[in-house]
């Protein structure tokens, strides 16, 4: 994950080596050889997720000059999104996700839960499935894919009333707990104390809330991000507020390409592209 990039371009090899010296383990070795399992532990996934889509986004600038009006990360890349407008530093950006993951696996703990995917159910469909099973809508990712969260039990009882509202199909998602639910309150809590102390600047390019689908105000970032924790991920509604708005080219910046995907399902009328490797740096 970020190998290519990091071997190819100084700028990028950086960004990784910098992230080693903060974090204090050789988190490069573990993006770039694994093994999978180590790489899939939420404390490692998260900051080596972030390390290499800032590798790619660093990439992107050097090698094809491209300049954006407005970002958006979806969970976890919100801060991504944050980092790359100017409003955190690299460093700030490291020690908050790695605060971030350390709280949310402690209420994750402290109040265990599980997570649902389910695949074409209307959203509204599901806000009312979600309130009778006692459940919370997590994710908005596309216009066929929604994510519940919530306790094992009230998990249990939504699978049951997705299919009989003719869900196609319903997943347990392998993950440690509920996330964007009230049951990571205690992460938000610590978050809010932590976040006190970090200097967050004004973005000098607009960025997209994942609480609220619209541009974050600079004196609000730090709430927000709090509430992020807790809140529904407005995915769809990012990307429809993009296209709204004019924007008619979105890249997706970092490994993998669930992001694009999400995105054709949402609107397939605004062009999307990846750049999570050396050769998505070519021949654009």
């Amino acid at each position: 994950m970020g190998k290519d990039l990091a071997d190819a371009i100084p700028e990028c090899k950086a960004l990784f080596d910098q992230a080693d010296q903060i974090l204090g383990y050789d988190l490069t070795s573990i993006c770039f050889e694994g093994p999978q399992e180590e790489l899939n532990k939420s404390n490692h996934a998260q900051l080596g997720i972030f390390v290499a889509s800032a590798a790619a986004f660093k990439a992107m600038e050097l090698k094809l000059k491209l300049e954006f009006e407005v970002l958006a990360g979806h969970s976890l890349g919100e801060w991504t999104a944050l980092y790359a407008a100017g409003v955190v530093s690299f460093e700030d950006c490291i020690k908050i996700l790695r605060a971030r993951g350390e709280f949310m696996q402690a209420a994750c703990e402290e109040n265990p839960g599980a997570m649902l995917a389910v695949m074409n159910v209307d959203g509204d469909v599901l806000i009312d499935i979600s309130e009778k099973a006692g459940c919370y809508v997590a994710n908005f990712n596309s216009l066929g894919q929604t994510v519940l969260s919530g306790t094992a039990e009230s998990i249990d009882k939504a699978d049951g009333l997705c299919k009989e509202a003719g869900a196609k199909r319903a997943v347990r998602l392998p993950v440690a707990g509920a996330f964007h639910s009230p049951l990571m309150q205690p992460a938000a809590d610590k978050m809010s104390a932590f976040l006190a102390d970090v200097t967050l600047s004004a973005p000098n390019v607009p960025v997209l809330s994942n609480v609220t689908a619209g541009e974050h105000d600079a004196s609000a970032i730090r709430d927000n991000m709090v509430k992020q924790i807790t809140s529904s991920v407005q995915w769809v509604a990012s990307v429809e507020k993009l296209v709204a708005d004019g924007v008619e080219e979105i890249v997706e910046c970092g490994p993998g390409k669930v992001l694009a995907g999400l995105i054709k399902r949402i609107d397939k009328s605004v062009a999307v592209r990846n750049i999570g490797q050396l050769a998505d740096t070519e021949n654009q």
